[in-house]
């Protein structure tokens, strides 16, 4: 059963002959628990069309169902609900705050929801243990390395428990076996059951995912599925 659902997504910037059309006809279907990776260009449309995903850009035309629900027909209030409970976001910018601690980051998707603090810190020192950094809880992020920071922002993304976590270049900044790291995180977060949508360049990071959508000039060009059982991933 389909969990995404994109239906001729269309997003487009500017009026007249100044129209730019960044997203152009897009749709796909995205079952529970996949790993589906977007490729493309730089400037095909593949971080516009994952900030249409994450419940931040509000296509022109066309429609996006998670779960049943509408996404853009969602009032702001019930959408930023949304995107609190259904998704988490990793980004290729680590988006730290430098004065907090390692754990201070991790809670910071929590301010806004209704739990004691002890709940919450334990919810934080779960995710960092499930990413492996719970003995570096304490540090600020200057502390830590690159490849540490990222899994971080993984701990961050994922302390609420989200069923969708999307994620823009996560290995973008990192080398190359650093990466294999954080990719062999995110793959371990599929096995448990996350469906997972990421954005990415490296055809290397591309082989942990399912599944291929590749963006051509704001439209999906093809679906290349690898149905690899998860013995088969990278190491």
């Amino acid at each position: 059963m389909s969990y995404i659902i994109a239906d001729n997504l269309i997003k487009t910037y500017g009026t007249g002959d100044a129209t730019v059309t960044a997203i152009s006809g897009i749709s796909f279907e995205i079952a529970a628990g996949e790993f589906v990776g977007v490729m493309g260009e730089s400037g095909a449309g593949k971080s516009t069309l994952l900030s249409i995903m994450g419940a931040m850009n509000a296509p022109t035309d066309g429609s996006l169902t998670v779960d049943d629900f509408d996404v853009y027909r969602l009032g702001q209030e019930q959408r930023a609900d949304f995107r609190r409970e259904f998704l988490g976001f990793v980004f290729q910018s680590f988006h730290l705050v430098p004065y907090l601690t390692v754990l201070e980051n991790v809670m910071l998707p929590l301010a806004i929801v209704k739990s004691g603090r002890k709940k919450k810190r334990q919810m934080a020192e779960e995710a960092l243990d499930q990413v492996g950094l719970l003995d570096k809880a304490g540090r600020l992020p200057k502390q830590i390395s690159g490849g540490e920071k990222e899994r971080v922002a993984v701990a961050r993304a994922i302390v609420n428990e989200p069923p969708v976590l999307l994620a823009d270049e996560p290995t973008g900044n990192l080398d190359s076996k650093t990466s294999r790291e954080v990719m062999t995180f995110l793959q371990n977060l599929n096995a448990d059951g996350m469906t997972i949508v990421m954005v990415t360049h490296s055809t290397e990071c591309a082989q942990y995912a399912r599944r291929i959508l590749r963006v051509t000039d704001g439209a999906l060009e093809e679906e290349n599925i690898n149905f690899r059982p998860p013995a088969d991933y990278p190491n």
